[in-house]
């Protein structure tokens, strides 16, 4: 009995970890940066229509600040 409470209890556990851990911090960056050609300035996390994104703020190479938001789940620009 007390195994099958400890697996129950993992289970829980396992789906109640948030979206982040599908996308980390580092991908993201990497995907923004790939994407804008420019450096990374910031990582943060945030919400956009109601799913968990990756906001990364960038400077160009021409000096321009852009935000790329991330999909924390797929790794695609939004």
């Amino acid at each position: 009995m007390k195994w099958l409470l400890l697996c129950l209890s993992c289970l829980m556990l396992l789906a109640a970890t948030p979206a982040w851990a599908d996308v980390s911090r580092d991908d993201a960056a990497a995907a923004a940066q790939r994407q804008t050609g420019g450096r990374v300035l910031s990582v943060d996390r945030s919400e956009r229509d109601g799913r968990p994104v990756w906001r990364v703020k960038v400077v160009t190479e021409q000096g321009e600040v852009k935000v790329v938001f991330i999909d924390a789940a797929s790794g695609r620009a939004i």
